[in-house]
């Protein structure tokens, strides 16, 4: 089982730039793909963006395409995620997630959540 902590959130203004981390505990981490999920106030959960275990591969949602970018050290047990030209419809807290592909949706693996970090952005 993973341990996530996820961190990196605050205050940013429309356009700017945050970038938020995920830190893992457990050996097994290089085995998994991951992911981000955000929640916006009042909205379900949703996908965001993963890489699979080696890297090589990232998907993204269509909200967050061209303007974020996932990445991960495996020798860090680190998954990253670089949110560009943020608008306040981005704002929400961000989830990370081991992840898995469910019938063409990118769904949480193991079913646990971290606490999130908040990302607000103002206008």
């Amino acid at each position: 089982q993973l341990q996530l902590k996820e961190s990196g959130g605050g205050l940013v203004q429309a356009g700017g730039s945050l970038r938020l981390s995920c830190a893992a505990s457990g050996r097994t981490f290089s085995s998994f793909a991951m992911g981000w999920f955000r929640q916006a106030p009042g909205k379900d959960r949703e996908f965001v963006a993963a890489i699979l275990w080696n890297g090589y591969s990232t998907y993204y949602a269509d909200a967050v395409k061209g303007r974020f970018t996932i990445s991960r050290d495996n020798a860090k047990n680190t998954v990253y995620v670089q949110m560009n030209s943020l608008t306040p419809e981005d704002t929400a807290v961000y989830y990370c997630a081991a992840v898995k592909l469910n019938g063409g949706t990118w769904d949480n693996a193991l079913g646990a959540w971290g606490q999130g970090t908040l990302v607000t952005v103002s206008s």
